[in-house]
């Protein structure tokens, strides 16, 4: 199964998200949980989780990704941002376990001049206050683009994020593939490599969820601008392989590119014409 889709709003519930991922032929979405700028998450309604739980089973959809605000900051130095990053979490995680088996996916967040080893510290230190085995839910690091203080630019930094989790079985990556590239890993002539190294410094195992977004930077400028599918540096045969790659090809993919539902509609169409899906051992028919 390609899972494919895109970034839905979640202001019309669960049921709504369905109805808008079959329209425009998703057989996957990503959600953010509350405002992206912050605030409080919309108390979920048990009517509309347990029509879009029948909807997303007749569908096929998921696995799904929520994704935490922007404004959740771990590893600030303001102990008011860092306890609304723990107070978001925990929310988000407890009303996530009415839809289990799901993906949460959070930007590490950003050291503000403190280092990155005092931010990995303070993030590492969030997760195992929060994180259960008796979750249903796996909480995904996402990599980003090394801009500013950010944390997650690189490998290294994420590895060292999991290995400080005491329950690491909770926890997986999201990769971003404008992220990366903007942070100067070229997925676009090395894919192959650049795996490679994911593998060698945290494990593939770990990569549960792919973000599909071209790029409009060069390689390693450092500054997280999503362009559209194919119209970015990144380009049309650089996204085929990444979503055709034995490693990579039965994740879900979800884009970010900025579009609306039509625009989103046509890149998850123009994505199928590139896949390619194996052929039986009867041959085709």
């Amino acid at each position: 199964m390609f899972y494919i889709g895109c970034h839905l709003s979640s202001a019309k519930g669960f049921l709504a998200m369905a109805k808008d991922a079959e329209r425009i032929g998703a057989t996957t979405f990503q959600f953010f949980t509350r405002n992206p700028r912050g605030g409080n998450a919309k108390k979920p309604d048990p009517e509309d989780i347990a029509a879009f739980l029948r909807r997303k089973e007749e569908l096929g959809l998921g696995p799904l990704i929520a994704h935490a605000p922007y404004t959740l900051n771990a590893a600030s130095d303001k102990p008011e941002v860092r306890d609304f990053a723990f107070r978001a979490m925990s929310e988000d995680l407890e009303r996530l376990e009415l839809v289990p088996g799901n993906y949460y996916n959070f930007h590490p967040g950003s050291h503000v001049g403190q280092g990155s080893e005092e931010g990995i510290r303070l993030i590492a230190g969030m997760l195992n206050e929060i994180l259960t085995p008796k979750l249903h839910t796996t909480v995904l690091l996402e990599t980003m683009a090394g801009k500013g203080s950010e944390i997650g630019g690189r490998f290294e930094e994420l590895s060292e994020i999991l290995s400080r989790t005491k329950h690491p079985e909770c926890m997986g990556v999201c990769l971003d593939t404008c992220h990366v590239w903007d942070g100067g890993y070229d997925i676009k002539e090395r894919l192959e490599e650049v795996l490679y190294e994911f593998d060698r410094i945290i494990g593939l195992s770990k990569l549960k969820a792919v973000h599909l977004n071209d790029s409009m930077n060069p390689l390693g400028a450092r500054k997280d601008r999503h362009a559209k599918i194919g119209e970015g540096f990144l380009g049309l045969s650089a996204m085929g392989s990444i979503i055709n790659h034995p490693a990579l090809k039965d994740l879900p993919f979800c884009l970010e590119t900025p579009n609306e539902l039509s625009g989103y509609a046509g890149e998850i169409a123009l994505l199928k014409t590139l896949r390619r899906e194996p052929i039986s051992a009867e041959g085709p028919k």
